[in-house]
Parts: C-alpha cells; sequence; structure tokens
C-alpha cells in the first residue's frame, strides 16, 4: 500500500456568508482529499445547506475562498464547473415527462457540444450507471412513477455520467425509509467519486462517512473521523441531548444511543441511569 498522502480535490478558507445582514456561515475551514467520503452534521439552522450551495456555486460566499484542484471555483466556466461537480438536492424533481433512461442520460449534457448526437458510447455509459445503482429494470419506466428511493437511485445514476471528481448531495436519505438511506449511502461508497454530503442521522454519519464536518450556528465545530467529532459531551452541548456513545458491535465507529424524560440542561452523563426514564 502507497504511502503517498492523498491529492487535495477540495479546500474552504475562511469562508463566510451573510443573509440581509445576517451571518449564516462564519470562517468555515476544512479540505477534502481525493476518494474520502465527508458527512456534513448540525442540528437545524446550523448553516448545512447554505454551505453546500456556497460549494456548487448557488450562492456567491460574502467571504472567503473555495478551490477545487488548487484552482478557485469562481473562475470556472459554468461547464467547466459542470464537468467536475455534480449535485443531488434534497427534494427530487417533479413533473419529468421523460423514462428513468432519460432522466439519467441528463448527465451527458456538460460532455456534449451544441447539437451533438447521442453516441453508441453514450448509451453504454447510462446502461452502466443504471446496472450501478440497480435500475435496469426500470430503465423505460417513467421517472415520476418511482418510488422515493428510485428516484434518488435515478438522480445518483445521473451525477455518475456527469463523471465529476466531485459529486455534492444535500441531505440525500431526506423522506426515504431507513432501508433506502442504508442502500443510498452504501451506493456512494461503491462510486469511486470523492463525496460531500449533508446527513440528519448521526449514527448513519458515524457508520457510512470517512469524515465528520461539525456545523453549529454557521461555524464549524469539529473535523475529522466519526470517532474523534461524535464524542458525548460535544453531542450534548450541540444537539442540546443527552446520550451514550459506544463502539458500534458491526464496524466500531460511534453508535449513539439518547434518553428521554429530562432535562438535558440539569443533568450530567453520570446521572443518567438515576435521571433519565427509561424509553
Amino acid at each position: 500500500m502507497s504511502n503517498q498522502p492523498s491529492e487535495t480535490v477540495l479546500t474552504v478558507s475562511g469562508l463566510g456568508w451573510k443573509l440581509q445582514g445576517q451571518p449564516i456561515l462564519s470562517d468555515v475551514e476544512f479540505s477534502l482529499a481525493k476518494g474520502q467520503m465527508l458527512g456534513v452534521i448540525g442540528p437545524n439552522g446550523a448553516g448545512k445547506s447554505s454551505l453546500l450551495r456556497c460549494l456548487y456555486r448557488f450562492i456567491k460566499p460574502t467571504s472567503g475562498e473555495i478551490h477545487l484542484f488548487g484552482q478557485p471555483i469562481s473562475v470556472l466556466s459554468a461547464k467547466a464547473f459542470a464537468k467536475q461537480i455534480a449535485v443531488v438536492l434534497q427534494d427530487t424533481p417533479h413533473h419529468f415527462e421523460m423514462t428513468t433512461t432519460q432522466l439519467v442520460s441528463l448527465g451527458l449534457t456538460p460532455h456534449k457540444s451544441a447539437f451533438e448526437f447521442t453516441s453508441a458510447e453514450d448509451r453504454d455509459v447510462v446502461a452502466q450507471a443504471l446496472v450501478k445503482v440497480g435500475l435496469v429494470d426500470k430503465a423505460n419506466q417513467a421517472y415520476e412513477s418511482l418510488s422515493g428511493g428510485e428516484k434518488q437511485r435515478a438522480l445518483i445514476a445521473r451525477a455518475i455520467v456527469q463523471r465529476p471528481q466531485l459529486l455534492i448531495l444535500d441531505e440525500p436519505t431526506n423522506h426515504l425509509d431507513i432501508r433506502y438511506q442504508i442502500q443510498t449511502l452504501e451506493l456512494l461508497h461503491t462510486l469511486n467519486i470523492t463525496v460531500i454530503t449533508s446527513i440528519h442521522d448521526l449514527n448513519l454519519a458515524s457508520a457510512l462517512c470517512d469524515e465528520l464536518l461539525l456545523l453549529d450556528k454557521g461555524r464549524c465545530l469539529a473535523k475529522g473521523s466519526p470517532k474523534a467529532v461524535l464524542t458525548e459531551q460535544r453531542i450534548a452541548e450541540v444537539f442540546d441531548v443527552c446520550c451514550e456513545v459506544r463502539p458500534h458491535p458491526q464496524h466500531g465507529n460511534p453508535l449513539i444511543s439518547y434518553f428521554y424524560g429530562y432535562d438535558p440542561r440539569s443533568i450530567t452523563h453520570q446521572g443518567i441511569a438515576d435521571g433519565a426514564t427509561d424509553a
């Protein structure tokens, strides 16, 4: 195994964004190595979606810099940007009168010139993406008729076809049942693409992300392995809950068990057994 350091894909320095004069993001800094899956976590209103919107240029930061392979993303043309970064948003699009294959084929757009026809090679790329996400049997089915989990996988297939260096997802497991939540995040691990995704469920983030970035009130409080970030004290301080963190019996990363029926501000971890009500 090589000991060479991994190539840095994304570098964020001093990132800030204000909305009507109010700071939403403040001095956010982190980097992302090639092949890593970074989970962005934090309570509601922490700035997770705002951070991702800055990264995929939906909003322009008030301050700071974002570099992709050492180059400011602001200097990239729309087409050059789309060749390197693909985005899957939280809510799947509606009212698409097209088949699953047609939707996935939209990922070819950044690589095609105007009026250029789809080639046999292009069709093969689309077919392989459908195989990878397990939607071959839905290829000719209307996208609108797919289940929520299938729609999410179709959008990931579209991103695969786009052949990005970085894939950004905004809570891709939102509104999905637990089976599809696990399947979606496990699928991302098989793509051999650098991934940054916001995740609501801390246990899913712990199990399936290589590193975590914890935001609170628009600031980065911690970045590192799930074991380094997900401590009982930090979870209590940021999410205002009381919990126990222990190694998961399968993968060894933190498994978080929450306690119920108490005021988290008036109880210490030592007092859990006496002060908490059994769930």
